[in-house]
Parts: C-alpha cells; structure tokens; sequence
C-alpha cells in the first residue's frame, strides 16, 4: 500500500473503528476480491463491533492499494460518506492496466469514479450489447472535451438508463476522455419544483466542502448558476448523465457549457439547447438472441438447453428487457413453470394503460399482472399499498413501518419479496434502505387499484397520525424528509380538505418545512391544492401563499430566520399574523425578544391588484397603450388578458406549444405579439383572439418581442437565442431586416421614441444599439459581465406598473402609495425624540422639505424647503438645525418656521449635527475632518481635529467629553473644555460607520463597513466582543437602557438584537428595502425608529 494511503489510513483509524459496522463493509470488500472468506470470519469471531472495526482496518493496513480502494468504495456504497471523505485524500493512484476485477473486468478506478457519481450498478442478470456500448463512447468521444450532447433515445424499457451506465465503465475511456469524473442524475418528469430539488441535490452532491456556498439555490436560475460554476471549476472536463428526459424545458437548466449524455424516449429534447448533438438509437427490444441470453441467466442454463417455450416468451415480450426480466425473475423461482407462464402472456385480458404512452404497455400489463398474482396471499395487499407513491420518489423502511404497523425487519423482509420478483427497486442509504418502483410499476399499479386509492390515501394519512405529532418531526428521523414533501399529497388524495387545511395554515409547519426544504415546494402545494384550502377561506389561503411568495428571498437563509418574526409584519387581519402574535406572547413570558411593526397599518393603503391568471409561472406583462388592458404569458403557454382595473379576465388563447416568453401590444392596441421557446412569433387580434400571422425564421426560443412607438407604421422587433434580432413588418409575410453581432442569446431589446434606433442587450454582456433602416451596428456598450434582463412595464397615462413574478402571479401597483399615500418619499436623513409616549420625527423628504411627523398618528407638518444633508430637534421642540452640502448649517424656530441662526463653518458637507442636552450648543461633523463646537446663542465656535478622513459621526458622553468616528477607522475621545484629544481607538480596518454609547457610560459600540459590529470598554483597546453575522455594511447601532441588548442594522436592510454579555444574536427584523443608516431608540429601549432605501417609515416596539 502507498505510505500516502496508509498514513490516511492510520491517522483516521479512531474515527473508523468507532463507527463502522463491518458485515456489509465486508460483503463488498469480498465480492471485489480484496478479502477472503477467512478473512471475514476471523473478524466476525471479534466480540465487539469496535474490536470487529480494528481488526478489519489491522487487516486493509497489511494489503495493498486496490484494498484501500475497495474499503473506501464500501464505505461510499453503505452511506458513511463523512468518514469515505477523511480517506478521500489518501486514495492512491491505479494506472490503467492494473487493478481488474477478476470478474467483470472492471478496474478499482472505475467502481470509484462511478460510485461516486452516482452511476446505477450493472443489473445482476447483464448482459452485453458491445455495439451500443461502443456507438455511444463514439458520440461522446466527438465532443473532444468541449460542450455539447449526446442523446441515447428509445422506447420505454428498452435498455437506455443500463446502456447509458455501461458506456462509462471503461477505464481507460474514462481517463482519456472524462478525467474530471461522471455525475448521474435521475431526472424522470417534473415540474419546476421537483427539478429545483434534483439541481439543489446535484449542485451539494458536487458542492460537498461548501466552499462555493453553504445555502442551497432558491430557484432554477440561481440553481442552474451555480452547476455552472461548480463544473467549470470543481469538476472541469467531467460527464455529466441525466437520465429519463421527458421535457425540452428541463434540458435548459442544464444548458451551462457542460458535456452531457442523456437518455430519453423523445429524440426532439434537445432541439432547445445549443451546442454540437449526437443521437444513438436504442432498437425497441432485445433481439431474440440477447432475450434467450436473458433467460438463460436468470434460470441458470445454457442457452441450447432452454425449453422451446422460451422462444415464445421472448416473442410475447416483445423482447423488452424490462419484461424480459420480470419473466426471467419468476421462472428463477419456479423453473418448472415456462408452459403456464407463456399461456399467460396468449391468453389472459388485461386493461390496457394509457394506450396513447409511448411505453410497452401491452407486455408490461400482462408481466406485471402475472408477476403480482404469484406473490404470496399474505403479502399481496401490501404491495396494493404502494399504489399511493409518487414516481421517483425513494420511500424509507420508516414510512412503511408507520404504514404497516411491522418492525423495520418484518417490513425489510416483506419488500425483499418484492425486490426478488423486480416487483420493486431498492437502495442502501448508511444502515437503512429506501425502496421504489418503476415508472411502468406505478402506472399499473395506479389503474389497477384506481377504486381504492382515496382509502390508501387516508390509511396512510391515519397511521402518520397515530405515530407522529407535526411538532416531533425531526430531521434525523429517517422518514422526517417524505413527510415533509409529501404529507399534503397524501391528505389531497385522501380527500382530507379539513386535515389539509389545518396543515397548510399552519404557521408551526410552514416554519418546519421552509426550514428544511426552503418556500419553493410549499408554494407549489398552494398552487396545486388551491381548489381545496379556497373551501375553508380564500383570503386565509391568499395570506399564505403572499407571505410565503414575498419572504421566499429570506426563507431560503441560514441561518434560518424567526418566521414569528416575519409573521408579525403581516397586516392585523391576516391569520398567518393572528397566529404569529399568538406564539409571539407565549415566548415572550420566557424571555424572547419580538417586534411589532407599529405604523404598518399606515402601508395597508398600498393599492395592489394580484390577479393569478396562469398556472404555472409567469414570465412577462405589459399595459395596453390605453392602460385600460393587460397582458400577460408564461409557462403555461398561454396569453392571457385581463382589465387592469377589475382584473376581469378578457382573453385567454392556447398561444404556442411551448412556453411563451414575451407579449407585447402594438401602439394603436389592435394586436398583441408573443413569442416563445417554439422559435415561433405570433401575431394576434387583442379584442378578438384571432391569430393573424406566424413567425418562424428564428433558429432557436424567441426570448422578447416589442413593437414601435408609432402606429403610423408598424414593426416588430424580436430577439432569440440564435444570437440575433429581427425586424417584421406586419404586412408581409417574411423578415424585413435581421441584425448581426452579438455573440449570445439576445435577451431584451426596444425602439427608442422616435423609432429611429432598435437597443439589445444580450447574455453576452454587450448593449447595442442599431439604426432600423439599414440594419448598421450604431454604438455597442461592454457591461463587463452576462447581463440577466428582468421586465417591468408602465402605464402611459397613470402611475400604474405591472410585474410579472415567477410565483404564479401578476401584481399591480400603485406607485404614488409606496409610502403613506404621497408621490413622496422620504430621505434617511432624519432625527427623533421621544417625550413619554409621543414620538416625533424630523426627515427630509425627496423633494427636498422638512417634514416633521407624529409618530403615532402619522400627521405631517411641512416645514421649509432646503438643500439638507442631516437635521435634529432641539430637546424641547422650540428649534430644528439642519447642515447642507456647502458646509453651512441653520437654525429653525419650530413656533413660527423661521430661520433663526445660520452659520457657515465647515468647508465642505455637514455629514452630522446635534443639540447638547440643555440646547444651547450645536455639534457638528463634516466631511472636512474637524468637528465643530457653537454656543449658538452667545459665543463663536471652535474645531476639533485629529482624523484623517471625513468624520462620520459623533456622540456626546458625561463630563464634557465626545467621542467621534470617522472612515479612517478610528474612533476618538475628546474634551470639549479644553479641546484635547484624551483616547484614540482603531476600531476597524475599514470606515468606521456608526457608534453609540451605554446608558452607565462604560462602553461603546463601533460599527463598520467590513460588515461586523463590536462592543468595547473605554479603559481597554481590544474589544470585549466582535459581533458577526450581518451580511451587509453595518450602519447604525444602539444600546438597550439596561446595556443588556445592542441593535444594529445594516445594508441589507436587517436589524439584529444582542446579547451584550454574551455576544450572540437575539432577534432579526427584515425591512422591505435595504441600506439603514440609522436606528433611533426610545430613552426605555421598547421603540425603535428607522427608514430603508424605500423611504418606508419603520415604527418598531417591543412586544411585551
């Protein structure tokens, strides 16, 4: 053995032989060759399972490297992928020549790479097809290592997924062709969701270390991204296999400059990426020789020995090695069988499924009915019970256990009768098993037991009950993930409508389910069984589905947020808020920290219409000119439009036959444009519906399509993924102009007013701009980076925006009612001051007034107009001071709105400013270094300067001393009596962003732009503690009046709560916008007071 893999070896020797358990590690160690029989047994006489562990590993220590390898696969095979990952690095190298499994011929190298893709196992009765095999390592080897697909394509059951598998094991291909490795990924049909699971679990399996991210994707996009980036750079020049394709949609996911092989029954999947394709077909069944070749494995007999009922078989089979195998699997049981079961397949009358698939039906009915029909009388009603599982979906031992009320082994020994008959699939997970069935499995079972389904269902729903509460589900129990995917399934086809709803409306398993599979399914669930949970209450169903739709972004997190929280920003009426103000109350009496959001009330005249005219997703919407329509397209292939006052759906056209990307009404609002991934572009009566033309010289999915301005003459601009844009006119039949250059999919593009110039952007990271008379390239504009276009449309005459969402909705807005009904909104410039139970705001609207706001009953007082940049109150509400941009700063009487004092000062932007606790003297801070001291009323003011760069802020402290922070990073104490500088601090590397001070004066808080916070005290230079987890510059912070907690928020628009003995975080609030520059606390602690990016006014207390 090399010293590098025995050094592994030894150094992890503790950690091996304290949790493996040998007896299935040495079934495969002996089935490679690497240990013998008397080997294993000398380890089985050891009396411990510890000392059964060190003996194996004593043993491995003394062989050679294929022993370490084979140890190193058995620990992958039976899930103990943590301690296979401390050996990983200790794997030793085999050349190409060496290391033959005696029996298949397959190399150590090879079971590793494979096994560590993913890549199925040879069936246990294989049996070769070298000239498939061989076609297919051809049209791989012709990609030469560079981006492009190959398609293994026939009907169901006919051997693609085995031929796929086989075409990767062979040493020597692999090397040359496929150093990086091999990646398996069973796709089967899916919706959007299912495939946002299957990409999350790709990108951890390829992402192990997380060194790239420690969050999984949100959505397809983000998923499809990240593989991107893992293949390019964690695994470059590998294989990527997707098996069982159905959908062209699904194949654009994996659209990101890989080298994919894939297996599907459709030839045409493909036909929606780009790059280099190669087909290989797969004849529809075995030829006779390969299915007697079948048989004769399974009965252990030479082919010239079988009887001449075998040649029959194969012939009713139809030589489809699926049902060749099912026959094959029962005469292994009863050899003495071949008349009965051929008379079987000539005779017997069974339902056909689905006789429009594309799948064998017509064998598999009459193999699976026979296959059924032999097992055991006591046995046959569970197999019945799996009628209710989904396709691709691995069920554990612990669903059927709960199922069947049977111990984990009589269960276990009940599916291995399934398994022994192919009725039934399984796979090792660590020390359990996971069982599934066959697509064609499912399908028959389906139909056949059809009756019965809603009362397995609701069996199933019944036991879950009786074992499990929806609070005890833990994500280490086994069956925890099924549950969580699919007990709202299993209650919808129970026909369970109040169970359902109970369990949709509960805040308790929105928060479990969010928790560990993130939004995306849950809000899949809501689509799906919308018609039912619309039973109980719509608005109850709509609150969900909003708060999930518009909290996806922060319930994807980890750390995962507090979803009470996020509940208590709901509107009053909603019940995910009733029942977040409920469980809100119960923590508090033990000591949780919440927050009401206090004047979000004054945000529920936020005018939105949400109307859900599609099914699936929404990809674009746009206003008619008039504004009086709108128009939207999306995955569901369809255009739908709808008034865009009432909602009140108008049209609704089966527009193309694949999803609709772009609409567009023409300027005179006579016709509406989509194109789609069909490549087509379709013109279409907006009042009537009528088609009247069709498009189709793209070469690939048209991404967007806009009309000119002008109605005078009409045209058409299109833009596609074949890297060009095209001019119609709708008066003629074919393309007017097509413009060339960009070197990517062209993603958006629009006319500018005059009609004179066409603008596109593109995935190759380039504007352009073209002249639409000779189709001549004007300006181009590198943006240095992939650009990704998202659509927003407005209204010609109102303040109306429409947006299409990717949650199923099209929502409609109000832009003068962002904030408090105004066309305003207001600047974080801002200063409050708490007197009792009065809050009173001073901030600086857009527009460039003073405002000064009531805080509880949300009046405006509207003072003078200037150019400020900060402003305070005087402690007594007589004056207000406010500092421009030209370094002046002025003096407001509040009684009669009138200038009293100016004073210019400062040599550049006033940055700060403050009155002293009696009134009497004004502070300032500048961007010019210095700090500034006036006695406003009687004496000239004098400067503080020490900082090298604009000084950020300042904060008054006891006996005539300041401390003051700057972007320099430091932080200085100052006496203003005698105007010398007594502590200075570095604080930060980077600018130093905020301070504040506790209420006992012996420590102070320092905020920064390298995104952490820390707790100091004024007689040490270290910090006490340094506060990590905002992801954001962190902006403000603000002690508690006890110095027990400190608020801090940041660019990302979170406040955090902590803990200042301690050091950790207590609470996060999550803002609309972003970028808070300030928090304002009450003199108690209870009421905070800040404004995001949007202008949007938060009034925060404590919930007590």
């Amino acid at each position: 053995m090399d010293a590098k893999a025995r050094n592994c070896l030894l150094q992890h020797r503790e950690a091996l032989e304290r949790d493996i358990k040998t007896s299935y590690i040495m079934d495969h160690m002996i089935s490679n060759g690497v240990l013998t029989v008397s080997e294993e047994e000398k380890v089985k006489n050891e009396p411990t399972q510890r000392q059964r562990a060190a003996m194996l590993i004593k043993m491995i220590l003394k062989k050679d490297n294929y022993s370490y390898i084979s140890f190193y696969n058995a620990l992958l095979h039976e899930g103990y992928k943590d301690l296979a990952a401390l050996l990983h690095g200790g794997i030793p190298v085999v050349s190409s020549s060496d290391g033959k499994d005696s029996v298949s011929g397959i190399t150590s190298y090879v079971r590793t790479v494979l096994c560590e893709g993913g890549v199925p196992q040879r069936p246990v009765v294989f049996v070769t097809r070298k000239k498939l095999v061989n076609a297919v390592q051809q049209k791989l080897s012709k990609l030469n290592g560079e981006p492009g697909w190959v398609t293994i394509y026939g009907m169901a059951g006919c051997g693609k997924s085995v031929l796929a598998a086989e075409a990767v094991r062979d040493h020597s291909f692999l090397e040359d062709c496929f150093p990086g490795g091999v990646h398996w990924v069973s796709v089967g049909k899916q919706d959007k969701s299912g495939l946002l699971m299957k990409l999350q679990n790709l990108c951890a399996r390829l992402d192990q270390d997380e060194s790239f991210s420690q969050r999984l994707p949100l959505n397809i996009e983000e998923a499809k991204d990240r593989l991107r980036i893992l293949m390019l750079r964690k695994h470059p020049r590998s294989l990527l296999i997707l098996d069982d394709i159905w959908d062209p949609w699904v194949l654009k996911a994996f659209d990101n400059q890989c080298q994919i092989l894939l297996t599907t029954r459709d030839k045409s999947v493909t036909d929606s990426v780009m790059g280099p394709k190669y087909v290989v077909p797969v004849e529809s069944g075995l030829g006779k020789e390969k299915g007697l070749e079948i048989l004769s494995l399974f009965v252990n007999m030479k082919k010239t020995d079988l009887p001449e009922q075998a040649h029959s078989i194969i012939q009713e089979c139809k030589g489809s090695p699926l049902v060749v195998s099912l026959i094959g699997a029962l005469l292994r049981d009863f050899p003495n069988r071949w008349e009965y079961y051929l008379r079987q397949l000539q005779n017997k009358q069974f339902k056909r499924i689905r006789k429009s698939s594309s799948y064998d039906y017509e064998a598999l009915d009459e193999a699976m009915s026979i296959s059924v029909e032999m097992l055991r009388e006591d046995i046959k009603d569970y197999y019945t019970d799996l009628s209710i599982f989904q396709k691709d979906v691995k069920v554990p031992t612990k669903v059927l256990c709960i199922l069947w009320d049977l111990e984990t082994e009589e269960v276990e020994d009940i599916l291995q009768e399934f398994v022994n008959k192919s009725l039934l699939f399984c796979d090792r997970n660590g020390k359990s098993f996971l069982y599934y069935l066959h697509d064609l499995q499912v399908d028959f079972l389906t139909e056949k037991n059809r009756s019965q389904l809603q009362d397995l269902h609701k069996k199933m729903v019944t036991q879950f009950q009786r074992h499990h509460r929806l609070h005890s589900l833990s994500p280490d129990q086994e069956d925890c993930m099924y549950w969580y995917n699919f007990l709202a399934y299993h209650m919808a086809s129970a026909n369970m409508h109040k169970e359902l709803c109970a369990l949709m409306f509960s805040l308790d398993w929105i928060k479990a389910k969010t928790e560990l599979v993130g939004p995306a399914h849950l809000i899949h669930e809501f689509v799906e069984y919308r018609h039912i949970l619309d039973e109980k209450d719509g608005t109850d169903c709509e609150n969900f589905q909003e708060f999930l739709s518009l909290n996806g972004h922060l319930l994807g997190r980890q750390p995962f947020p507090n979803i009470v929280q996020l509940g208590l920003c709901e509107l009053e009426t909603s019940e995910v808020y009733r029942q977040a103000k409920l469980q809100a109350k119960q923590e508090v009496d033990n000591g949780m920290l919440y927050l009401e959001w206090v004047n979000k009330k004054n945000m529920k005249n936020l005018s939105r219409l949400v109307v859900r005219p599609h099914t699936d997703a929404v990809y674009h919407a746009c206003f008619s000119e008039d504004g009086q329509r709108i128009a939207s397209c999306g995955a569901d292939k369809t255009l739908q439009v709808f008034k865009a006052e009432t909602g009140e759906k108008l049209l609704e056209i089966k527009a193309h036959d694949d999803e609709v990307l772009c609409c567009a009404f023409s300027a005179d609002d006579r016709f509406i444009a989509t194109c789609s991934v069909d490549k087509k572009v379709k013109i279409w009566n907006s009042m009537t519906g009528e088609l009247v033309r069709i498009y189709d010289e793209h070469s690939e999915q048209v991404n967007c399509c806009h009309f000119t301005n002008n109605s005078n003459h009409l045209l058409l601009a299109t833009g596609s993924n074949d890297y060009f844009l095209k001019l119609w006119d709708l008066n003629q039949e074919e393309c007017r102009n097509t413009m060339f250059g960009h070197t990517n999919s062209v993603s958006h593009c629009r006319f500018s007013p005059d009609d004179q110039v066409l603008a596109s952007c593109s995935a190759d990271g380039t504007l352009k701009l073209f002249d639409i008379h000779t189709s001549g390239l004007l300006a181009e504009i590198h943006t240095g980076h992939h650009s990704t276009v998202q659509y927003c449309d407005f209204s010609p005459y109102n303040h109306l925006a429409v947006v299409a969402l990717s949650q199923y909705c099209v929502e409609l807005w109000e832009t003068k009612k962002v904030c408090k009904n105004s066309a305003t909104v207001l600047k974080q410039e801002m200063d409050v001051v708490f007197q009792e139970n009065e809050v009173t705001v001073l901030a600086v609207d857009n527009i460039r007034r003073l405002q000064l706001i009531n805080g509880n009953t949300g009046q405006i007082d509207y003072l003078t107009e200037a150019q400020v940049s900060c402003c305070c109150l005087s402690p007594n509400l007589q004056y207000l001071a406010f500092g421009g941009e030209d370094g002046a700063i002025q003096i407001l009487e509040l009684l009669n709105n009138r200038i009293f004092q100016s004073r210019n000062g400062h040599k550049s932007t006033v940055r700060h400013i403050q009155f002293t606790a009696d009134g009497k003297t004004l502070i300032s801070s500048s961007d010019d270094s210095a700090v500034q001291i006036w006695n406003w009323q009687s004496e000239d003011p004098f400067f503080l300067q020490a900082h090298q760069e604009t000084v950020k802020d300042f904060r008054l402290l006891k006996n005539s001393r300041l401390l003051s922070w700057s972007f320099d990073g430091t932080v200085k104490v100052w006496n203003i009596i005698t105007r010398r500088l007594e502590k200075d601090f570095v604080c930060h590397q980077d600018t130093v962003l905020s301070c504040d001070i506790s209420s006992d004066a012996t420590k102070f808080s320092s905020t920064s732009a390298d995104k952490t916070a820390k707790i100091w005290r004024f007689e040490l230079l270290s910090p006490l503690h340094e506060l990590r987890g905002h992801k954001g510059c962190v902006r403000c912070s603000s002690f508690s009046v006890d110095s027990a907690l400190l608020a801090t928020g940041d660019d990302n628009g979170e406040i955090r709560w902590w803990n200042v003995v301690t050091g950790e975080s207590s609470q996060t609030f999550y803002t609309n916008g972003t970028n808070l520059k300030k928090i304002h606390v009450s003199p108690d602690f209870k009421t905070y007071v800040t404004v995001d990016n949007l202008g949007i006014l938060y009034i925060l207390k404590i919930l007590e």
